[in-house]
């Protein structure tokens, strides 16, 4: 497909890096340094220029573009640029926006202005830390087939019942459907056999369904009641704080916002009137300890820069915080969450990009390709994707006991109209069965992939 890709910031260029491979991508920016630097490290096609310009979007051929996706700075840029595009022949426009003010006119643009989807970062980013606080044990949980299917990362502690177990004995002693699909032991990334014995210190990636997650997490967690998050204090007020606040609340948690900026408190107290809002500095210790801070269950660091949340986070963690969920965006500085043992790290950045793959990806399905669903974890070693069986290939109705995986490669799931299978080896693939499959080979396209 030809995609443009407005905007040569943090989400364009990672955009550009992952979809240079299957696509012809051409980048639009003004700054001829951000164009030229994203060219030859992802070996797309550049333009100088102001994307509102008609002149440019044709030296774009905008008018063979398959997505149009607009992730510059401005929200009204972005909109603008996909109406303009839209108009001169783009068949789909994706828009980034992150202003609150837009969210009750997203179906107007969609509907009425054309856009195909209106990303927004602060929000999305809202939704993954509001879930990973509705199971606490949880680092991160992703959903697959319309939210038939969970997959959760998870640490494994000293002490836990899963210390020493085999994961052919898993199922029998957890008495649950659920499967490990890869497991990160130090730096090495394993896709495990039967035979695989977890250890205290692992992260394990694992699918089951919903019912059997909630399960999941009561049998590993005997205090499961006591952890549930029921106080949080978030350390900074932007936008994400704004949106995770508002949810938070309908959870029944108890909120504190600590933000510096006086304005901002103020805006936020009008409102969020549920919420304590405490305008101070919220990277002072001494502040820190006189909002008291460490009793709260969850402390969640939303400030602009990663490293004052990385350290921040440290902090709450050390002081004898139960759960704390750190925002990181640049990939530098997530990989470090390993070594200095945080608990969950999350990217608005990185879910703005899955997000709008998910829509590329859909897109490619509608000419026939596969793949609904993709996921990129483990710092982008490690992917998690959906495939629908569309139709009668050789590998349908043969049991997978049969069939030879390639390498680094395990069906995670799959779905069968309103039924989850954790796949067995008489387990056979039927027409319009969604897949999950885990994989460390990147560039799956097909389900016909998977296989040696």
């Amino acid at each position: 497909m030809d995609i443009i890709i407005v905007g040569c910031g943090k989400v364009g260029t990672a955009l550009a890096d992952v979809l240079n491979d299957e696509h012809n991508v051409t980048i639009i920016d003004k700054k001829e340094n951000l164009v030229e630097a994203a060219s030859n490290d992802y070996d797309v096609m550049g333009i100088v220029g102001n994307c509102l310009q008609t002149e440019v979007l044709d030296e774009a051929n905008v008018d063979k573009c398959n997505i149009f996706i607009a992730v510059t700075a401005s929200d009204e840029v972005n909109i603008l640029s996909c109406l303009i595009a839209k108009k001169m022949g783009a068949r789909h426009c994706i828009a980034r926006v992150r202003s609150p003010e837009f969210d009750k006119q997203l179906v107007f643009m969609r509907e009425e202005l054309g856009i195909s989807m209106m990303v927004n970062p602060d929000y999305n980013a809202a939704n993954e830390i509001a879930k990973v606080l509705r199971y606490p044990e949880a680092i991160n949980i992703e959903s697959f087939a319309k939210g038939r299917v969970d997959l959760a990362e998870i640490r494994i502690t000293s002490g836990s019942i899963l210390d020493g177990v085999a994961l052919s004995q898993l199922s029998r002693r957890m008495r649950l459907d659920v499967l490990i699909c890869a497991v990160q032991r130090g730096d090495e990334l394993t896709i495990p056999n039967g035979n695989f014995v977890l250890r205290a210190g692992d992260k394990i990636h694992m699918t089951a369904s919903h019912s059997n997650m909630v399960k999941f997490f009561k049998s590993i967690s005997a205090a499961y009641r006591e952890k549930r998050v029921k106080s949080a204090v978030l350390i900074g007020g932007g936008r994400v704080a704004y949106h995770l606040a508002q949810q938070l609340i309908e959870m029944g948690v108890k909120v504190k916002i600590i933000e510096i900026d006086r304005d901002r408190c103020l805006e936020l107290s009008d409102r969020l009137n549920k919420v304590d809002i405490s305008c101070a500095d919220g990277t002072d210790h001494d502040i820190l300890e006189e909002e008291r801070v460490y009793d709260a269950d969850a402390v969640v660091t939303l400030t602009g820069i990663d490293e004052e949340n990385i350290l921040l986070s440290l902090l709450a963690k050390n002081n004898g915080v139960e759960k704390v969920v750190t925002k990181v965006n640049r990939m530098s500085l997530m990989q470090l969450s390993d070594t200095l043992d945080l608990d969950s790290i999350i990217s608005p950045k990185t879910i703005t990009v899955n997000q709008i793959l998910q829509y590329v990806r859909a897109r490619q399905n509608s000419m026939g390709n596969s793949v609904t669903t993709l996921y990129r974890l483990v710092n982008e070693r490690l992917e998690a994707i959906e495939f629908v069986v569309r139709d009668e290939k050789d590998y349908v109705g043969v049991p997978l006991k049969k069939l030879k995986l390639r390498s680094g490669i395990l069906i995670a799931s799959i779905v069968r109209g309103n039924e989850l299978i954790i796949p067995k080896g008489d387990d056979c693939l039927k027409v319009n069965d969604s897949v999950v499959v885990v994989t460390t080979t990147k560039g799956m396209h097909d389900l016909s992939n998977i296989f040696d």
